[in-house]
């Protein structure tokens, strides 16, 4: 059997169920482990499915309902959101006014930041210290602290973001989809995201490749509403979707 005909029976076999093993992909088309294997490995790089430990799931299937704390955040993919952080320190440009949301890839920027003229205004705690010890005009958003990202959510939050008028913003995500758009667990911290995303001339969206098919709880903005910087986008969505590959 042709690769090509072994990628649309396992193609179609996802279509129906969903998700699939490599034995079950074995089994149902003759083939060997090595090559069931190879076979899910290259459709993965494609887009055209998800692999994931013992098998693979169709794109768009992973959902996750819960997020990791920052400290477990840290040991994710460090090495591509340094890479995806640096890119984006590159873009602030001298008297930008820039929003930067709470998270670790948006963390990392600082680290790269050069002295700057550029005003910032967060929703991160942590954030905030390290511009202000930089001796860079920073704003903390008011609001409710949330313990698990170190963000700054609620109502006062919102309604002190509706006053600005940002000229780039860059926005940490957990979930990027075709179907869903930019996801994130926690329905505070989206409201947060999309009002300071709607206030801003450019978004740009940080989001290794892990990010890609996956959906979480709620949608904070459309594909559409921001530049996706990445390490390695599927591509699939560089057809419809703005997205800068991270040198």
């Amino acid at each position: 059997m042709l690769s090509e005909q072994r990628h649309r029976k396992i193609l179609e076999l996802l279509k129906e169920r969903r998700s699939i093993t490599v034995i079950e992909v074995k089994e149902l088309l003759g083939i060997s482990e090595s090559t069931a294997r190879r076979d899910i490995t290259e459709l993965d790089k494609k887009g055209q499915l998800v692999k994931v430990f013992g098998g693979a799931v169709a794109s768009d299937h992973i959902y996750l309902s819960s997020e990791p704390t920052v400290a477990q955040k840290t040991e994710i993919n460090t090495e591509e959101k340094k890479r995806i952080a640096k890119y984006a320190a590159s873009l602030i440009q001298p008297h930008d006014f820039v929003f930067l949301d709470a998270g670790t890839t948006t963390g990392y920027l600082l680290d790269y930041l050069e002295e700057t003229d550029a005003s910032f205004v967060t929703n991160a705690v942590a954030h905030a210290q390290r511009l202000a010890a930089a001796g860079i005009h920073v704003i903390l958003t008011g609001g409710t602290l949330k313990s698990s990202t170190e963000a700054v959510v609620g109502t006062t939050t919102v309604m002190m973001l509706k006053d600005f008028h940002f000229t780039k913003g860059f926005f940490g995500v957990n979930g990027v989809s075709r179907s869903a758009g930019f996801t994130t667990p926690d329905a505070n911290e989206a409201l947060v995201k999309k009002t300071a995303l709607e206030q801003c001339r450019k978004a740009y969206i940080l989001a290794d490749h892990s990010k890609f098919h996956v959906v979480s709880s709620v949608t904070f903005a459309p594909l559409k509403a921001g530049i996706i910087l990445t390490d390695q986008g599927p591509e699939e969505y560089r057809e419809t979707v703005d997205i800068v590959q991270c040198p």
